[in-house]
């Protein structure tokens, strides 16, 4: 299957789109800004250490609860760090930004009677943030985040909850990720439509297009490739 047949699938048999949303509809620069550069700052002042100090220290944090609930948990590590990270996210909210074509695919989405899901592993204080900067949860008829289904979004039982919270069906279901692993846990779930979207991060960072299983991922660059 290639984009142009997906697409086809998409605005014909297609009845839930599940969506991801940091680096999928939102330009990851916000994260990769926040927590390489702002939190990394904030933890040397506070602490009295060097900036490359700091990042070392906190990228070793961040890297031992990868994968968990915990990763996105923003509360966790406000804790952990003594930081008050949802007032720090709120001080770079103007950083936060959709995609190119984001809004006008979700109203497509919606014209066109699909049921449109938000999945995601963000923590709830970060989803409110974020549709409050960008106004894009009234596109959405359901929000799921992994503190919901008890796991994230690479786990296979992820899958299992949000088809019985959501009632889709495996086979008339597209999903659209940026990360391998969470890209490679709906595959193995069975999802029949997996998209990647590439270019998480606008500025500069490559494309996500990894092989997997000596093939690529079938992603796109830009929601204008999706729109009727």
């Amino acid at each position: 299957m290639d984009v142009v047949e997906l697409k086809t699938a998409l605005w014909g048999k297609v009845e839930h789109v599940l969506l991801d949303m940091d680096g999928t509809l939102m330009d990851k620069y916000f994260d990769d800004y926040f927590w390489g550069h702002l939190v990394p700052e904030r933890y040397a002042e506070k602490h009295a250490m060097t900036f490359g100090r700091a990042k070392d220290l906190l990228f070793s944090k961040y890297k031992s609860v990868e994968g968990t609930l915990d990763w996105t948990d923003i509360d966790f590590w406000s804790e952990q760090l003594h930081l008050d990270i949802p007032a720090l996210k709120e001080q770079i909210r103007h950083l936060i930004e959709a995609h190119p074509h984001v809004e006008d695919f979700l109203m497509s989405l919606r014209d066109a009677g699909k049921k449109v899901i938000l999945a995601t592993n963000a923590h709830y204080k970060t989803i409110a943030i974020k549709m409050k900067k960008t106004e894009l949860g009234r596109y959405f008829d359901r929000v799921i985040a992994s503190f919901d289904m008890g796991y994230p979004k690479e786990d296979a039982r992820f899958w299992i909850n949000a088809q019985k919270t959501l009632g889709f069906d495996k086979d008339r279901t597209l999903f659209i990720d940026d990360t391998p692993e969470v890209i490679d846990s709906a595959i193995s779930y069975g999802i029949r439509y997996v998209l990647v979207k590439n270019m998480p991060n606008s500025r500069g960072h490559t494309p996500i297009n990894s092989p997997r299983g000596g093939q690529p991922y079938l992603s796109i660059d830009s929601f204008s490739e999706l729109l009727p």
